[in-house]
């Protein structure tokens, strides 16, 4: 795997649950933390984080990962540790006291791309400047691509 498909797979992963919410509104929209709050009466993720969302990255993920040569299985591992840093990323948003779907810059990008390209290092033999190209190429395209989806109305704020 090259950087640039692990760009477009980590892409793939983080847009699927923008994109179905597009398509399906608000239906079968649970949310991954079962409204549970913590002592600091702050939700555990949030509203934006559900089931949905989780269950259309690992299954549109995977698919995408076959298109492009590569098995089911790395599109899964890429969109379950994507999604895992968006969800790290939720609950320090979370303990911050930011409100739900709140942009806090590099906060809201970083995990959700370091760690699979983390695990490229391990299944690919990446090395650290593919993985820092990887982290800061999906910086840059991951805002513009937010943009691009507010604009268009996919997205309903433009990051």
């Amino acid at each position: 795997m090259d950087i640039w498909h692990s760009l477009i797979l980590i892409l793939v992963a983080n847009a699927a649950p923008v994109f179905i919410s597009f398509l399906v509104s608000h239906r079968a929209s649970f949310p991954v933390d079962f409204c549970y709050r913590l002592p600091d009466q702050q939700r555990l993720f949030g509203s934006s984080k559900t089931w949905r969302g989780l269950f259309s990255a690992c299954l549109i993920t995977p698919l995408v990962s076959l298109l492009l040569g590569y098995s089911a299985v790395s599109g899964l591992l890429i969109a379950l540790l994507a999604m895992s840093g968006d969800l790290f990323s939720s609950f320090i948003k979370r303990r911050l006291k930011k409100p739900s779907s709140s942009q806090f810059l590099l906060l809201d990008q970083i995990p959700e791309s370091l760690l699979p390209a983390l695990m490229c290092v391990f299944l690919y033999q990446f090395g650290l400047m593919q993985v820092i190209l990887i982290v800061v190429i999906f910086i840059i395209m991951e805002l513009a691509l937010s943009f691009v989806l507010f604009r268009f109305g996919i997205r309903k704020r433009p990051y």
